[in-house]
């Protein structure tokens, strides 16, 4: 017997959320979060780094290493992928979000470079690291404006939505309903 009945139960449900509940839990697991995996299309292909976050609604600010490939990717190719996931016990507590869009790459001494300053904690990360605290560090700062947001949260299903949604930043971009699910398949082992 499952201890979360509505986790058996098949096909899972699609509905979607009302796009102001949608972005409301999107913020809030965005929020409660700071590290998640940037993905980049490097020269020989794909490159996930682990990389520590801050959010400004769904806006994240990732400061990536100098010289890294994963900054090299981004100046090629500004076509990302950042994960975050959440902390689960089985099932019932998955809860992800895949954020999509194109780097944008703010420059030190630029109004934007201040403001994301602002909202990056990165003094925190400087102590930890013995540099120095009085000044945010004069490095380009990554900023993702995410133009589409996939959310996976399996305790929707039991309030009969999709355990995926799909949130574009151009609300006119209405989320196709996503059916998944394993059948239940007596004859297989």
């Amino acid at each position: 017997m499952a201890a979360h009945k509505w986790l058996s139960e098949t096909p899972w449900p699609t509905a979607q959320l009302p796009r102001q509940e949608l972005e409301a839990r999107l913020e809030k697991f965005i929020a409660t979060h700071w590290m998640g995996v940037l993905c980049t299309v490097g020269k020989s292909g794909p490159i996930g780094s682990p990389v520590e976050y801050h959010p400004e609604g769904l806006t994240v600010y990732i400061l990536p290493q100098p010289g890294s490939p994963k900054l090299r990717a981004m100046q090629r190719d500004p076509r990302l992928c950042f994960a975050i996931y959440g902390e689960n016990s089985g099932w019932a507590s998955v809860q992800g979000a895949q954020l999509f869009g194109e780097a944008q790459l703010l420059d030190p001494g630029t109004p934007e470079h201040t403001h994301a300053m602002t909202i990056y904690r990165w003094m925190a990360s400087a102590e930890q690291l013995g540099m120095p605290t009085d000044q945010p560090p004069q490095v380009q700062l990554l900023k993702l404006a995410p133009e589409k947001i996939v959310y996976t949260e399996q305790w929707l299903r039991k309030d009969g939505f999709g355990p995926r949604q799909i949130w574009y930043r151009d609300a006119s971009r209405a989320a196709k309903a996503q059916a998944y699910g394993h059948q239940n398949q007596p004859d297989a082992l």
